[in-house]
């Protein structure tokens, strides 16, 4: 009988991110924090002073709320969301990708790899029929083709690649509910 090896997680982490049970948080997150969090996700660039406003806190407590939550990494990007078309890449392609199964020490090495590339904007480890799936960006198809032409030709523990073409976005966004 033959012994299907699953990877770990440490073996599969990605540059910058972690799961969740591995904050080491000083404090539980109370409503404050859950209601900055609410505000700054959906407008990171708002002032102390009017977050501070809407949830009844001092503009210098939402200040020390912010800091710590930066710290611990509960606050890991304040980015900003440029429309893809006016950058030039108005193509998104998700890429269900097949790992071979006895390769799967090659994940830490695919995960370096994978840092450095920016058309593959997401890349999540699965269940299912798919092992990995990506969210890429590309200016057309054929770009799309040299990509995945890459991703194969570097990453030999890709075994197979099953595209999706998305044809419009219905909802793009990135904000996690924090209420309980």
């Amino acid at each position: 009988m033959e012994t299907v090896h699953s990877p770990s997680l440490e073996s599969f982490r990605f540059q910058g991110l972690s799961t969740i049970g591995e904050r080491q948080m000083t404090e539980p997150l109370d409503q404050f924090d859950r209601n900055i969090l609410d505000i700054v996700q959906r407008d990171c660039q708002m002032k102390a002073e009017a977050v501070g406003e809407m949830i009844g806190l001092s503009a210098s407590a939402v200040q020390r709320r912010l800091k710590r939550m930066r710290e611990e990494g509960i606050i890991s990007a304040e980015i900003a969301v440029v429309d893809r078309k006016v950058a030039g890449n108005p193509m998104t392609f998700i890429a269900g990708m097949e790992i071979e199964r006895e390769n799967y020490d090659a994940l830490a090495k695919f995960r370096t790899w994978v840092d450095k590339q920016d058309h593959i904007q997401q890349v999540y480890y699965v269940t299912g029929s798919v092992d990995l799936v990506a969210i890429i960006t590309a200016q057309d198809v054929g770009q799309y083709d040299e990509i995945t032409a890459q991703i194969m030709s570097q990453n030999p523990q890709i075994k197979r690649i099953h595209t999706n073409v998305v044809l419009k976005s219905v909802k793009l966004g990135m904000f996690v509910p924090t209420q309980s």
